[in-house]
């Protein structure tokens, strides 16, 4: 099979049939549509593809995010047979202390939803508090529902995998009183104005205008920050780090374990407190 527009095409036929998520798919579908344009419309050698992850380092794409194009392109070269032409990752030293720059500090969550209140938009505020009570992703959203607030818990698929999120009974309370609010009986929660459920592009463009009148960071307001808040806040409160690992749906602890890293802040404190400098 050569390296080209058609293999691409077969590979997303692949990646529908397989259940890849909407946003992996449409990701691996950006950074292969770019190695194609890289290579000219074909990979013909391995020696193309040492290029283009040069040319990915050089663009001060972070390490994390070359290495996720990686995987990309190793994937598709797995599907293509081109096991032997797969690229190396990059070594990443893991991080000591979390970004303060990039963390959403619970003060500032705080803010976002006081804002959403005060602005009348129950609806964003709403959405904001049960992803940060309930660490679901972006695309879950759409599993709280009305059937789902009544029961307690709400089920879950998420890449080939079922899980169950067990819902506040406050966070439950409150939302059920605002479907009733908004004539909402049965299905999701969370509408658009066209009443379709609420995607990853509407939250996040919402969230995006709220920070910018709140006055918070535009680089800390995204939705996955507020998972990371819930996954700080959970640890935090229980050191449980496999129970956390079980509710937010991850395969491996060590996925778990990005979400604990302590702050800068918190670090240096630590160490302030040991008793070494004379």
């Amino acid at each position: 099979m050569k390296l080209d527009s058609g293999a691409l095409g077969a590979f997303r036929r692949e990646m529908a049939e397989r259940e890849y998520s909407p946003a992996t798919a449409a990701k691996y579908g950006r950074i292969l549509e770019d190695l194609l344009a890289f290579a000219g419309g074909e990979v013909r050698d391995k020696a193309t593809l040492v290029a283009f992850k040069e040319h990915l380092i050089r663009s001060g794409r972070a390490a994390g995010t070359v290495n996720g194009a990686l995987t990309a392109v190793n994937t598709f070269l797995d599907f293509c047979g081109y096991r032997e032409w797969r690229l190396r990752f990059l070594r990443v030293q893991r991080r000591n202390f979390a970004d303060p720059s990039r963390e959403l500090r619970r003060s500032e969550y705080e803010c976002l939803v006081h804002r959403a209140q005060r602005e009348g938009d129950e609806r964003l505020a709403l959405l904001l508090e049960t992803m940060a009570a309930t660490g679901v992703r972006v695309s879950e959203v759409s599993a709280i529902t009305a059937e789902a607030l009544r029961a307690g818990k709400a089920e879950i698929i998420c890449k080939g995998k079922r899980r169950t999120i067990v819902l506040p009974g406050k966070l439950c309370k409150t939302l059920l009183k605002y479907c009733k609010t908004v004539n909402i009986a049965s299905g999701p929660v969370f509408l658009s104005k066209n009443g379709n459920p609420m995607d990853r592009s509407n939250i996040w463009k919402a969230m995006k205008r709220l920070a910018a009148r709140a006055g918070v960071s535009l680089n800390k307001v995204f939705p996955h920050n507020l998972r990371h808040l819930f996954a700080r806040t959970y640890y935090k409160v229980y050191k449980d780090l496999l129970r956390l690992s079980d509710i937010l749906g991850h395969s491996s602890i060590e996925t778990t374990r990005v979400y604990t890293i302590r702050s800068f802040t918190e670090q240096r404190a630590q160490l302030e407190r040991l008793p070494l400098l004379l």
